[in-house]
């Protein structure tokens, strides 16, 4: 059964380069990096799709083209039940986590993440895995710093990354596409020590 890796974050040209759309941004990466087809628009799925392999693994990579927290309704196009859920691979944004840092995680909750409970309910499981992307604001020893109020949340989510950000950006993303990688060719726990450990 082929791969089925979504990446998460907003349509449009105003939320490039946000940092809600770290998932889409590490996806489209791990697109260039394969020689995957181009990305066209799917019409059912409402997402930008793009077929190709990841280390001989058949692979499709998928972009809703909804906002985020209606991310549910592309993917339930591609992962039909929750037995098919195994080979799916999230990956998006988390305000849990300092920019630079990444975790894979299996079977967990959505931590509030909206686009990440869209597809829960979608697909009706939380049987799957999930790659996050640390885009939170850093503190002392580059810690989390925890946004007070709802609006402070919101606007640093789908602010654009910072120019002192960008070089921790790009190494962020290649890590990401790499523990993607790794998850396809070698399996979660590969992908999950890779990412986890550093």
């Amino acid at each position: 059964m082929a791969f089925v890796i979504v990446g998460l974050g907003n349509p449009g040209k105003e939320y490039e380069k946000t940092r809600h759309n770290a998932g889409r941004s590490a996806v489209e990466l791990v697109a260039k990096q394969e020689g995957f087809d181009d990305f066209v628009f799917n019409k059912t799925a409402n997402a930008l799709v793009a077929k190709g392999a990841i280390g001989g693994e058949n692979a499709t990579l998928v972009l809703p083209e909804t906002m985020m927290n209606l991310s549910g309704k592309a993917v339930v196009a591609f992962v039909k039940s929750p037995k098919a859920a195994k080979n799916l691979l999230v990956v998006h944004d988390d305000l849990d986590l300092p920019l630079g840092t990444i975790r894979m995680v299996f079977g967990r909750g959505s931590g509030g993440h909206k686009g990440v409970e869209s597809i829960m309910r979608a697909i009706k499981t939380k049987d799957f895995a999930r790659l996050r992307i640390g885009v939170a604001p850093t503190g002392k020893k580059n810690q989390a710093k925890k946004l007070k109020d709802e609006e402070k949340v919101i606007k640093h989510v789908i602010g654009k990354w910072k120019p002192t950000e960008e070089a921790d950006v790009k190494k962020v993303l290649k890590k990401a596409a790499e523990a993607t990688r790794l998850f396809v060719t070698e399996g979660i726990e590969s992908a999950t020590q890779f990412a986890n450990t550093r």
